[in-house]
């Protein structure tokens, strides 16, 4: 058995892959549009993991509809990646305008939202000690 990939279901693919790519480093390995299933396909995966991807899934609205509303996407649980620094990937990421909604106060362990409300957990490679200002950054929703 290989594991593949895992699919999330995306509301806007612009805003999805600013977040995947840019804020997280991931880089789009191959996309596919349907035009008859009225879906995109993207498959992205990380520059140190190319066989392990992430599918993201935009149903494409019908004529004159709103997109498809998921909900808070908490049924699902979470993505995880290795970051070489937790601090870095986590000021990137806020400098962008997401909100880190478990700060990595211990130096090991992040969490963050993507636009489609996924959890996304940020492990550190290694340890790293305590920095501030997320060492008495509070919690902030859910993850």
């Amino acid at each position: 058995m290989r594991y593949l990939h895992t699919m999330v279901r995306i509301r806007d693919v612009d805003a999805s892959l600013r977040f995947y790519c840019e804020g997280l480093g991931l880089r789009e390995v191959r996309r596919m549009e349907n035009a008859q299933g009225r879906f995109t396909l993207i498959f992205l995966s990380a520059p140190d993991s190319p066989e392990s991807e992430i599918e993201l899934t935009y149903n494409w609205p019908k004529d004159g509809a709103a997109a498809e509303d998921y909900g808070s996407a908490r049924n699902f649980g979470h993505l995880a990646f290795r970051v070489d620094d937790i601090y870095a990937t986590c000021a990137r990421l806020q400098a962008m305008g997401y909100t880190i909604n478990r700060p990595p106060r211990d130096g090991h362990m992040a969490f963050v939202r993507s636009p489609d409300l996924i959890s996304v957990e940020l492990l550190q490679e290694g340890h790293l000690p305590a920095q501030e200002p997320w060492a008495s950054m509070p919690n902030t929703g859910a993850w």
